[in-house]
């Protein structure tokens, strides 16, 4: 089954989504942002990989060819690891308060969060994106789903990059001291 097709993929990310849109409401005014051709750079591939995941199986497809059994524990594990990524993001977008933003921002009094799910991973929102790609990609078990995941991660590293550059230029020797001792995305591996 197409993985948009199937109702319960559909509600979590749609559920996922929903709060995303009224969670952006109430942050802090922005100092700096980066430019839209930056944002581009990340959501363009970002949108591909959804595409590449969620559109129906067209006939003769290259990449649909099946890598994981059609069996309901598939089904079921890709659903899980879709449930736990994206309550994973919106623990850490909670955790994260009006600091948040969609895009590489600097806020009026930013600051340096590195407790709850920060202390996990620095970028625990792309680590939740990820893992829900990841089950999306299980419960339709296809090689298109290896590849959509491989480009959502090099988006969400790219822009990881651009964060990171930021965040030394803002808070120095505290920010390089927080990425010694805590990983990127996977807790104590990248």
């Amino acid at each position: 089954m197409d993985a948009m097709q199937d109702p319960l993929i559909r509600a979590l990310w749609i559920a996922w989504g929903l709060y995303w849109l009224i969670a952006a409401r109430g942050t802090k005014a922005s100092t700096r942002v980066e430019s839209s051709a930056s944002r581009a750079s990340h959501l363009v591939p970002l949108a591909i990989a959804a595409l590449l995941l969620w559109l129906r199986t067209p006939p003769d497809c290259f990449l649909c060819g099946r890598i994981l059994p059609a069996t309901s524990t598939t089904y079921f594990s890709g659903v899980a690891v879709i449930a736990v990524g994206l309550a994973f993001s919106i623990w850490a977008r909670v955790h994260l308060g009006r600091n948040w933003s969609g895009v590489v921002t600097l806020k009026e009094n930013h600051e340096l969060v590195r407790s709850g799910p920060y202390a996990l991973v620095r970028h625990p929102i792309y680590t939740g994106l990820l893992l829900g790609f990841v089950g999306t990609a299980i419960a339709r078990g296809e090689w298109r789903g290896v590849l959509a995941v491989a480009m959502a991660f090099v988006a969400l590293w790219r822009k990881l990059r651009l964060e990171e550059r930021w965040m030394i230029e803002t808070f120095g020797d505290a920010y390089l001291r927080y990425r010694a001792e805590v990983a990127a995305l996977i807790p104590f591996l990248l």
